[in-house]
């Protein structure tokens, strides 16, 4: 019974969404805008809380402006926070979500979009990956990649985009990379 009535709220929570009812917020994404509701987003999010609670511009104008994200990124984001995501337009833009889920502290879709990086990473995104678990702290994304590089010698197939990853990027954020007994370089030399 009670799985019915979760069913049933979410559908209403998207219906809502989708087609603008009772919205008092206008978002403005790079390229439009989409209506929304002040408590759906301070229920999913602290930042969003915040930002509402308190007499901040985004509550006096009823306007949010996010203007890095497109329009089809911030429905997807609205999606996800409203409960209804769909899977190709969460895969298409999780990397975009996960820069949002760590701006406004949707820590569920972080993690989500986390798990999401980790089951195709390849040849040609790994070292992309590597940043952005610098950038957003993703620890499992970090060993993962590690892993594809190391133990399946993918670090072969990408020598010379690695060693200018390794140039570029903070030492602190490769301390953790196997250098103890045989050197990465070395390896690649």
């Amino acid at each position: 019974m009670s799985k019915c009535s979760i069913t049933t709220a979410l559908k209403s929570l998207h219906r809502m969404l989708s087609n603008g009812i009772h919205t008092d917020i206008t978002i403005k994404a790079s390229e439009g805008s989409i209506g929304a509701h002040p408590a759906v987003l301070a229920a999913r999010s602290l930042a969003f809380r915040s930002m509402f609670s308190h007499d901040l511009k985004e509550k006096q104008l009823s306007t949010l402006i996010i203007s890095d994200m497109s329009i089809e990124a911030c429905q997807a984001f609205l999606n996800y926070i409203y409960g209804d995501v769909r899977v190709n337009d969460f895969i298409t833009q999780r990397l975009v979500l996960l820069r949002a889920a760590d701006k406004y502290n949707v820590s569920d879709l972080k993690e989500a979009c986390h798990e999401s990086l980790l089951e195709d990473i390849d040849s040609k995104n790994v070292l992309e990956r590597l940043q952005y678990e610098t950038l957003y702290q993703l620890p499992m994304l970090k060993s993962t990649c590690m892993r594809y590089l190391v133990n399946f010698g993918k670090i072969y197939d990408i020598k010379d985009d690695f060693n200018v990853f390794m140039m570029c990027a903070d030492r602190d954020d490769c301390g953790d990379l196997p250098r103890s007994s045989v050197c990465l370089e070395r390896l690649l030399k």
